[in-house]
């Protein structure tokens, strides 16, 4: 006889592998297709009329890996507490992550204006398109993504799967640095000795914590707060 699954944990896997796969081609298509007439030549490159849908289709379809981490977790047993995700103590983890974005966030800002005024790290424009009513609530959904999707799958997740490996903290608290620094390369040399730095740390203290939703935190207003420091003060960075 087979196996019964769970019907909640089937459509969970099912939405999982259309949102990793084609489901986002036929969004983004669905989105072009609304977005001009079919008649004549349309260039999706130039169509600005599209790009806040298509911010917001980025955001969900951004996020598929960490439903695929949730909807892992959730299959084995072990729930979103096993990744310390759990959901009980929300003051104190905002608390904790507000506290780290202000150490890290002086930290990384000087290195980063460091390694740009030694030419070892580029610029990176941190920002949707500007001068859109949408571009500050893009932003925040960029940033809400990027930090659920690093701080879940490569701190959370990694941390935790290779302990039960049978890793070391300190083997697994390094790996999953080094891969949060890897791809940061794209920056620059400066980008990925902070990202480093900054793995480790967050690394080392969920090791400690077991919760990962401080981190989550520092890392949505460390992003929140690159990219409003960008629009208010970008006439005055180098190359604006």
């Amino acid at each position: 006889m087979e196996p019964t699954l769970d019907r909640r944990l089937l459509r969970e896997e099912v939405a999982v592998v259309l949102i990793l796969s084609v489901l986002a081609s036929a969004v983004y298509a669905i989105i072009d297709l609304l977005s001009a007439p079919l008649a004549g030549v349309y260039v999706a490159a130039g169509n600005q009329s599209s790009e806040l849908a298509k911010q917001l289709a980025g955001f969900v379809f951004g996020l598929g890996p960490v439903y695929l981490v949730v909807h892992l977790v959730r299959r084995s047993g072990e729930g979103t507490r096993g990744i310390g995700l759990a959901g009980d103590r929300p003051a104190e983890d905002a608390i904790r992550g507000t506290a780290l974005f202000a150490v890290v966030g002086v930290a990384g800002i000087a290195v980063y204006l460091a390694a740009v005024a030694l030419d070892v790290n580029r610029f990176v424009v941190p920002v949707p398109p500007l001068g859109h009513w949408w571009t500050v609530p893009a932003l925040v959904l960029n940033s809400a993504e990027a930090a659920l999707k690093e701080e879940v799958v490569v701190v959370a997740y990694l941390v935790t799967r290779l302990g039960q490996l049978g890793w070391s903290d300190r083997r697994s608290i390094a790996s999953s640095a080094l891969l949060r620094a890897s791809y940061h390369l794209y920056q620059g040399l400066g980008g990925f000795a902070g990202n480093l730095a900054m793995g480790l740390l967050f690394a080392w203290l969920f090791a400690r914590t077991r919760r990962a939703w401080p981190f989550v935190v520092a890392h949505l207003l460390l992003d929140v707060g690159a990219g409003v420091g960008f629009i208010v003060f970008r006439e005055h960075l180098p190359g604006f």
